[in-house]
């Protein structure tokens, strides 16, 4: 047996690749829509991608299933779990078997065993694998997002994300009883989980790529309860704010994703072109590191620095999937590249983008003040604090009479800041609050600034509740 793992930072997101050495097949597990990688991977090691499977309908990024088996002529798989609300709905076009508990198929010598396991989304399977050449025991299971390292899936992206009032409980409970599940099944059973650290799938996602099911039994909080409501009540405490982006995505898996192929065109746009985009209130993002853009940006572009490993996550928050997204790109980075990553979250309206060329002219700089700035200033003018941390952040620990607006959520909700106030715009590092910024500042605030130091500094310089 051949395993191979592929992970994108980005998205803090797994898939992987189990090919039989001896018959050359291999199948794809939660493949990722950029899917080079895995076509060179199996040409490397003189495999064949004969099946393509997923653990569920994903909500934080597009799914490569349906791509790589167009490009590869494999066999896909699709869960038939769950409610009607939430079937493939390409499955028939695509000629895709539907899987259900129990279900089994061969990758060459390797059986490939379906679990359902609900709780995160209803549809949600897991791939139970035995290598048959040398074993009548499963060696593994790759849990999607069921079970992490030190954490299970959330039960309430239904809900948060895509809108489906009164699924998150219910979805608590059925993740108990998978979990249960599990409790009953030996403990040398690797664990491959579809996220790590990062991803917004969870609340406290481990880094390490994969675990032992006997290590979750012991140290993962989800296994510590045998009371159904006191889990309830854990899991869905302190979950993190769920990106809008999550509901095009379940939209876009549910429905089947558009057939790429090919890297999008690029244009290299000009500054008159830019300055046309801006006065027409289209959305430009300037990918460029925060000191560049702090030092000297655009005025009405925002700032979300490619720096970040999850600065997809922050574009999600605030794309129009409806109308068209430019971008400033980075001379020292791969714009095709950059297209590509862009569009594992659905952007697809990708027509060009600029180079750090345009950066001439009539340039602004952002105004930035440090924490010793700001408690000089506090109580004159009547400075407003906004603090644009999660939720769990801000109750663990936030600048007195700080108003909290989590990030994702501040395009929505600037009426309730007043544009004749100084305001000044925290974070943890610096770098939310510079994103946060930057957009106030293209919806017409004069007067706010970012400070630019991390939360080590500020809370001891500034009141502290």
């Amino acid at each position: 047996m051949i395993l191979k793992y592929f992970y994108d930072d980005k998205l803090a997101q797994a898939s992987y690749m189990v090919g039989c050495a001896a018959t050359g097949d291999a199948l794809v597990i939660d493949p990722m829509r950029d899917i080079r990688s895995y076509l060179k991977t199996a040409k490397d090691n003189g495999l064949k991608i004969t099946h393509v499977t997923e653990t569920h309908i994903h909500a934080d990024y597009v799914s490569g299933s349906r791509e790589l088996a167009n490009a590869t002529g494999a066999q896909l798989y699709l869960s038939d779990e769950g409610t009607e609300d939430w079937k493939y709905a390409y499955a028939k076009e695509d000629h895709a078997i539907l899987v259900t508990d129990g279900d089994m198929w061969m990758v060459g010598n390797i059986r490939v065993d379906v679990l359902h396991t609900p709780g995160h989304t209803p549809e949600h399977i897991s791939f139970m694998i035995t290598d048959t050449a040398g074993a009548n025991k499963p060696m593994g299971v790759f849990t999607g997002d069921f079970i992490f390292v030190g954490d299970v899936g959330r039960p309430d992206l239904l809900e948060e994300a895509a809108g489906i009032t009164g699924t998150k409980e219910p979805g608590a409970r059925q993740q108990f009883q998978s979990v249960k599940r599990f409790k009953d099944m030996p403990d040398y059973l690797q664990i491959w989980p579809g996220h790590g650290a990062g991803s917004a799938c969870g609340k406290a996602l481990g880094a390490i790529p994969s675990t032992t099911l006997g290590y979750e039994k012991l140290f993962n909080p989800a296994f510590q309860f045998d009371d159904e409501n006191k889990f309830v009540a854990w899991l869905l405490d302190g979950q993190p704010e769920a990106p809008k982006y999550f509901a095009q995505m379940k939209k876009v898996n549910k429905l089947g994703p558009a057939i790429i192929a090919e890297a999008p065109s690029l244009t290299k746009l000009d500054r008159a072109s830019l300055d046309t985009m801006l006065a027409d209130n289209y959305l430009v993002i300037d990918l460029r590191d925060r000191e560049a853009y702090a030092q000297s940006h655009i005025s009405g572009t925002i700032s979300i620095p490619m720096t970040s490993a999850n600065y997809l996550t922050y574009i999600g928050w605030f794309v129009d999937f409806e109308q068209p997204i430019y971008f400033i790109i980075p001379d020292d980075a791969d714009a095709s590249q950059v297209m590509k990553d862009i569009q594992s979250i659905g952007v697809d309206n990708l027509s060009g983008y600029f180079g750090e060329d345009v950066i001439t002219g009539n340039t602004v700089a952002l105004p930035q003040l440090s924490a010793k700035d700001v408690a000089d200033q506090l109580s004159k003018n009547g400075m407003i604090i906004v603090d644009v941390r999660g939720k769990t952040e801000y109750d663990e620990q936030h600048i007195n009479n700080a108003t909290h607006i989590p990030l994702g959520f501040l395009p929505d909700r600037t009426d309730e800041l007043p544009k004749d106030h100084t305001i000044v715009v925290n974070c943890a590092s610096g770098y939310r609050s510079q994103v946060a910024t930057s957009i106030l500042r293209r919806q017409g605030f004069e007067n706010v600034y970012n400070l630019n130091d991390p939360k080590a500094i500020w809370s001891q310089v500034l009141p502290i509740e």
